[in-house]
């Protein structure tokens, strides 16, 4: 069953023993917290790693305005975007780039960005949803309950369901082979 923002929100209450929310604006202090910390909690976790199901590419747009100095052309950045993965030209890796606020400069005049998206939460797998209410239900816990003690033991929980999800994620993945490795090449 697919979760929204809502349903990961209220499960994450549940688990610190708080009444759980059916809106981000119904006035309660569950409903506060859980507003002012969902999008960073979610956004943090995303970015932590490159998640399969979060991974995206892009044929970026060239902005009119170049950078001042270093690099020849600016594009924009998805709206969707957390963090940069690789960029290429006519391919997702090789160019050299920089992130600059939210344009990516480089000498290429063209780049296909692959990078770490903002899904949307119905779209999350299920080893995400248990590693994101796990972190929501950590960093809930001491603004509604103020037990330091226990917000440490729910944020051990939510690094181990990080680390189980990561795990899960990973083998989902063929793992990438060496390319242009000089050591190879000089065997012949």
């Amino acid at each position: 069953m697919a979760l929204t923002a809502i349903g990961l929100c209220s499960r994450a209450l549940l688990k610190i023993g708080a009444a759980p929310i059916a809106a981000f604006d119904e006035g309660t202090a569950e409903a506060e917290v859980a507003d002012a910390l969902y999008a960073p909690t979610r956004d943090a976790l995303l970015s932590a790693r490159a998640w399969s199901f979060a991974t995206a590419q892009a044929a970026l747009p060239r902005l009119a305005t170049a950078p001042l100095a270093d690099y020849a052309h600016a594009f924009q950045l998805p709206a969707d975007f957390l963090r940069a993965l690789s960029a290429g030209a006519g391919r997702g890796r090789g160019l050299d780039y920089r992130i600059a606020g939210k344009a990516l400069h480089t000498a290429s005049n063209a780049v296909v960005l692959t990078y770490v998206c903002r899904p949307e939460p119905e779209d999350f797998p299920a080893f995400f949803d248990q590693a994101l209410i796990a972190r929501l239900a950590a960093e809930f816990c001491l603004p509604l309950t103020e037990n330091s003690s226990r917000a440490e033991v729910l944020q051990r929980l939510a690094e181990q369901e990080f680390r189980r999800a990561r795990l899960i994620d990973a083998q989902q993945d063929v793992q990438p082979g060496f390319e242009d490795f000089s050591l190879i090449e000089a065997r012949g």
